[in-house]
């Protein structure tokens, strides 16, 4: 796989480019195969990528073929490109570089916008019922931008990637809100009132429907174990619910409450039943979420956490697990990140931490341990900048406890791929896109 994603990127493959007239121009040029199925678009700054997988495992369960596009992978690019939750073969993706590289070039398609056109390329050879298509950054300018959905959702809007999409809420807000287009209903979970007013008149001005899902948590009545979380959720289609996913946290709940919100929307022919509902809610896999593994004698927890709003969310998680101790920590976090507000509410629940830096982060975006280490000033910190060094010495100080690997997509791919427990690998170069 390297050489094929060496062959398709033989420059830099790095860089965030403003504006949709590049991938519009690869997309007409190729037949518009983003015009041949109907599209679900999801934005957000985080929960993105487990709302769309969780609406594609229902719609999968329900006989649909599926086609769901995401991004950043863990371990293998052809992640990024699933139909009914199984990721591109390697010699389809090897077909479709043949097939598009020269218009491509052409083109002059970023990375990011070159994997996106070969997603909507494969999706339609499949023959693909529907696609859910995960923004990847921003939505006003981003490539997934060209499609014109069934619905739109953003999860949520807090301060990440400000040096492109804004410093402050409101700025990064209308950026996000840039997916919305007229005639096509749009959700969101968001609840901070100022968000939700630039969500809202921006709906009024392009002619969407608007809904807003805010559910309360002790109506839920949640119950978060190691392997699931499980909620209750009432529907006018389905009456009350009680909905139990493998993915774990509260944060999941809200996401599996869009999720639902988003499928009740859904035209007749897609429109899931009970059962397929419950059930493809119940099969859904979004690893690298919480995900929990027992290895070794040891438990293993693996989080993408890659700021503030999640590691938060991976700190409420690690306050309601009964999980064995000492909960030892390793962290790798990307340097364009704000991980001085990511520390502390991860620290607070650790027993020790261990800073490393991932081999695979570009290093142009790579922190120094060093720095966060002395600036954590925290007793519990230490700093082992060879990740498979520090990985040993996370292993060695939890004993029979917790070891949870967390920071960014990079972190989390490495230690799966070192430990050989990745759901999906390839020996591959490694290009960060966001």
């Amino acid at each position: 796989m390297g050489s094929l994603l060496e062959e398709l990127f033989p420059g830099p493959a790095q860089g965030v480019h403003w504006e949709l007239e590049r991938m519009e121009e690869f997309l007409s040029a190729t037949g518009d195969p983003q015009q041949t199925y109907p599209c679900i678009h999801v934005g957000g700054t985080n929960g993105k990528g487990s709302v769309g997988s969780m609406v594609s495992a229902v719609l999968s369960h329900g006989d649909h073929s599926v086609g769901l596009y995401t991004s950043p992978h863990l371990c293998s690019f052809r992640e990024r490109f699933q139909v009914d939750g199984i990721p591109i073969p390697e010699n389809e993706l090897g077909a479709l570089v043949e097939e598009f590289r020269s218009e491509i070039h052409r083109h002059g398609l970023t990375f990011f916008e070159a994997a996106t056109g070969l997603a909507f390329h494969f999706f339609q050879k499949r023959g693909v019922d529907v696609a859910v298509i995960e923004v990847g950054l921003g939505g006003r300018l981003d490539a997934t931008n060209v499609v014109v959905p069934l619905l739109t959702a953003i999860t949520n809007i807090t301060k990440d990637h400000s040096e492109y999409l804004g410093e402050t809420l409101p700025e990064i807000a209308r950026e996000k809100a840039g997916i919305i287009k007229g005639g096509v209903p749009f959700i969101t979970t968001e609840s901070d009132e100022e968000i939700l007013d630039i969500l809202k008149s921006t709906c009024v001005r392009v002619g969407a429907p608007f809904l807003s899902v805010r559910p309360d948590l002790e109506s839920l009545d949640l119950e978060i174990e190691e392997d699931h979380t499980a909620f209750t959720i009432s529907t006018a289609t389905w009456g009350v619910l009680r909905i139990r996913t493998p993915l774990v946290g509260v944060h999941q709940a809200i996401n599996g409450a869009l999720s639902i919100a988003l499928l009740e929307l859904l035209p007749s022919r897609f429109l899931p039943t009970r059962t397929n509902l419950l059930e493809g809610m119940a099969g859904v896999r979004w690893p690298g979420r919480a995900q929990l593994e027992y290895f070794e004698g040891q438990t293993w927890i693996f989080d993408i956490a890659h700021n503030t709003a999640g590691a938060r969310a991976l700190a409420s998680v690690l306050e309601r697990l009964d999980l064995p101790r000492p909960i030892v920590l390793l962290i790798a976090v990307l340097g364009d990140k704000d991980w001085r507000s990511m520390l502390p509410p991860l620290f607070r629940r650790a027993d020790h931490v261990v800073l490393t830096q991932t081999f695979s982060a570009p290093v142009k975006r790579r922190w120094d341990p060093a720095t966060a280490a002395r600036e954590a000033a925290s007793p519990l910190a230490e700093i082992s900048f060879d990740f498979k060094e520090a990985l040993a010495r996370v292993r060695n100080l939890a004993g029979s406890g917790t070891i949870v690997v967390t920071g960014s997509t990079h972190t989390v791919g490495d230690a799966l791929q070192v430990l050989d427990l990745a759901a999906f690998s390839d020996s591959e170069i490694r290009v960060s896109q966001t």
